[in-house]
């Protein structure tokens, strides 16, 4: 078989589809997405992963079929909530805790965010995986954080602000950077939090 043979994409559902263990997957994934942060989506190719990753592209392809189909599977094994754990046992205390978090992690996460901005809106599935891995799990870990302050009386169930505090953080996270130098890390989260949020819900 030709090298360029080898490197043909498979057909899906191809019978010849590799058996990788989790660790070199993984591998994989990180190259792909760091690729991603330091070169933006449209510069990022499976040549380049494999080169990285010391693999034959043949392999990714194999595996993948496509760039959008892996960088979404990439997207996908990344996805983990972060503001899960978070119980202080106050409202306030859980956002601010958020808030922190946000920030440690708002670098890697918002530059994926921006290099994958026009991508997501051409690829139905990329947009669907980057919502299921940086998106969704960290709304639905806010949305709890917020019933468990309204079921402990903090704040009164039909204050319109509730709705609004995962876009805030989304919101900040991502527009930060272009409005000021830096992306928003905790001090900056901290005091957003202080100054617009809290205050919108009646808390100190």
């Amino acid at each position: 078989m030709t090298s360029q043979a080898a490197d043909r994409p498979e057909p899906v559902g191809s019978s010849r589809r590799s058996k990788i263990t989790p660790e070199r997957e993984r591998e994989f994934f990180d190259a792909v997405l760091e690729q991603i942060r330091q070169c933006g989506y449209d510069a990022v190719t499976m040549e380049a992963v494999a080169v990285r990753t010391r693999c034959s592209k043949s392999t990714l392809y194999r595996q993948w079929q496509t760039k959008p189909r892996f960088v979404a599977a990439a997207l996908r094994s990344s996805g983990q909530a972060r503001f899960a754990g978070i119980d202080t046992g106050t409202l306030a205390g859980d956002l601010r805790e958020a808030a922190r978090s946000a920030g440690a992690w708002s670098a890697k996460d918002t530059s994926l965010l921006q290099a994958l901005g026009h991508a997501v809106t051409q690829d139905p599935e990329l947009a669907q995986a980057l919502r299921e891995a940086l998106v969704e799990p960290e709304t639905v870990a806010l949305k709890a954080i917020v019933r468990r302050g309204v079921e402990r009386g903090e704040v009164p169930a039909d204050n319109p602000a509730l709705a609004y505090i995962p876009a805030q953080f989304f919101g900040v996270l991502r527009v930060r950077p272009l409005l000021e130098e830096g992306a928003g890390d905790p001090d900056y989260l901290l005091r957003f939090v202080e100054a617009a949020v809290l205050p919108a819900l009646g808390l100190e």
